[in-house]
């Protein structure tokens, strides 16, 4: 990602509805794994780490970020071991593997996703299992996705088929920010529609409206404890070895 892009989900990613939400949704997918005692958790993709607490919540965390500055700001926030590294070659040897190993909205940055899932993969543990966020649908297509230099966005079967290829047998595979899609997608294509693909997806709300769509977003957290989810802006997956 650009430079300015990562120093902006730092500044945000405590407080934007997204990153509140999507945290939310994380921890209670995270509480039904059944995680052993004591678990080894892995974050690949770490960013400025707005994730790494929620994680140490339920374990012993480490880390792996490319990009040095956000690295820092991580491990400083965090006191998390974080340490330089890159999918799909570049992971670094922490001297153990781990229960559960997190990759959120990654993937789709890399252009060999069936290499990286692999690589993720076998950082795993016995019965260690891996979840992964990605953005879904290419009809979402924005400006938002260029700025982030992401290569592509997933529908439910080629994130099956992705996980599948990398030696992976998924457990839970759902949509989720399902509530929002419908305003999501009309901003999207009107702006598309009207040659304005431009608009900042990520500027944060006035407080009132950030705390509606940060409670919209968490009540899905509810929702799929319940049942997968149809359709929405982006994908989970819980998967484990096949082998």
């Amino acid at each position: 990602m650009e430079r300015a892009t990562y120093d902006r989900l730092r500044d945000q990613e405590q407080h934007h509805w997204w990153f509140v939400g999507r945290r939310a949704i994380l921890a209670a997918e995270i509480a039904r794994l059944g995680l052993p005692a004591q678990p080894k958790i892995l974050e690949v993709g770490c960013g400025t780490g707005g994730n790494l607490s929620l994680l140490s919540q339920f374990g012993e965390v480490s880390a792996v970020e490319p990009d040095a500055p956000s690295r820092a700001h991580a491990a400083t926030r965090s006191q998390v071991d974080a340490r330089a590294g890159a999918l799909p070659d570049g992971l670094p040897d922490f001297g153990h593997r781990f229960d559960l190993v997190c990759a959120f909205d990654v993937v789709e940055h890399v252009e060999d996703d069936v290499g990286a899932i692999a690589a993720l993969a076998e950082q795993l543990a016995p019965c260690g299992q891996l979840m992964i966020t990605v953005p879904a649908y290419d009809w979402l297509w924005s400006s938002h996705d260029v700025a982030h230099h992401h290569k592509r966005r997933y529908v439910r079967r080629q994130l099956q088929q992705r996980l599948a290829k990398a030696g992976l047998k998924v457990r839970r595979l759902t949509y989720f920010n399902t509530l929002l899609l419908p305003p999501i997608a009309a901003v999207r294509l009107g702006r598309r529609v009207l040659g304005r693909d431009g608009g900042d997806d990520e500027a944060l709300p006035a407080p009132a409206l950030n705390s509606l769509l940060t409670g919209v977003l968490k009540a899905e957290a509810r929702l799929l404890a319940r049942a997968p989810l149809p359709f929405g802006v982006s994908l989970l997956a819980v998967a484990e070895s096949a082998r």
